[in-house]
């Protein structure tokens, strides 16, 4: 089995690719290198079954001989700077949905690539008011541009599966945490603690509430769909959408005292106006997971032991807040 991971670089990407030569497969990563942290595949480029690309998927006629001879296609890359898309609107459209549509026309041209895998958001629901939320909500209007890019790659890879019998499978993540955790709000708290660790700024007035998932977690729920099951439940032709997220959520201000308990200090909060931190951010976050529950996945970490092992880990790899490549 051959897969492409795009944005093999990231979080995500990097966790993925782990998790793909540890069962054998043969994985191409592809990155543009735009936020990718090249360190992050250093135990990967030791292993002989795997091939590094580096390639901005908007250029098209470099991806479709590379989709040549791959099975499946994990799609995380994106641009994932939610704060940012009101800065520049054009790198939502060109990042998010321009390059998804350019990976499922090299699939359909490559003839052999007939599963996607591709990471949605929490986001792309806009601010429901249905709590937990379950995937088959009415999706009310967009608040954010990536969110409104997410929910177009769904439409987009939902009609390519309908048109060119391609399998397609959808993640709506909450926000996730763990070990290479690039960029949120447990980074910019650590990063303004290590900074000043008497006073911490929070961008709003600290009362929004986040569910946050382990990567591990979010990395077994993709394997258990893409790989584990699918053989009983997937078929060409066929889409279907996942939410991954906890049963429980935290208010934001209580997550930044987990941060400063776990790095040992005792700051004072200094709070801003509103329960939004910026244009586009969701004050309640609560997904329904009952659906990927059904198929034997249960979430192995608590939001507050994943929140605490971020912070350790950004502490024990502070490069992360320089060196971003």
């Amino acid at each position: 089995m051959k897969a492409l991971v795009t944005g093999a670089s990231g979080f995500i990407g990097s966790h993925i690719v782990d998790e793909l030569l540890r069962r054998g497969y043969q994985v191409v990563g592809l990155d543009n290198m735009s936020t990718g942290i090249p360190r992050y595949l250093d135990s990967a480029r030791e292993n002989p079954l795997y091939q590094d690309v580096v390639l901005d998927l908007i250029d098209f006629e470099r991806l479709v001989p590379i989709m040549k001879g791959i099975d499946v296609v994990y799609h995380m890359a994106a641009n994932a700077d939610i704060r940012g898309g009101t800065a520049n609107t054009y790198l939502d459209l060109e990042q998010n949905i321009v390059v998804t549509y350019n990976v499922l026309e090299s699939m359909r041209l490559s003839g052999t690539a007939k599963r996607i895998c591709f990471a949605s958001s929490a986001a792309a629901l806009a601010e429901p008011t249905v709590f937990p939320t379950p995937e088959n909500i009415s999706i009310p209007h967009q608040t954010s541009l990536y969110g409104a890019s997410k929910m177009a790659g769904e439409g987009i890879i939902s009609a390519f599966c309908n048109a060119f019998d391609i399998e397609g499978y959808c993640f709506r993540f909450v926000s996730l945490l763990g070990p290479r955790y690039p960029h949120g709000h447990v980074f910019d708290f650590v990063k303004k603690l290590k900074d000043n660790s008497e006073t911490l700024e929070i961008l709003g007035d600290g009362t929004a509430q986040k569910s946050y998932l382990h990567i591990q977690d979010c990395i077994s729920a993709l394997m258990l769909v893409c790989e584990d099951t699918r053989p009983a439940m997937g078929k060409t032709g066929s889409f279907d959408v996942f939410h991954l997220g906890m049963e429980e959520f935290i208010e934001v201000k209580e997550s930044a005292k987990l941060i400063a308990k776990e790095l040992g200090l005792a700051p004072s909060y200094s709070f801003g106006t509103g329960k939004r931190g910026w244009v586009g951010d969701n004050p309640f976050v609560f997904l329904d997971v009952a659906k990927i529950k059904a198929l034997g996945w249960n979430a192995t970490h608590t939001i507050e032991e994943s929140i605490r092992e971020t912070a350790r880990w950004l502490d024990d790899n502070d490069w992360i807040f320089t060196e971003r490549q």
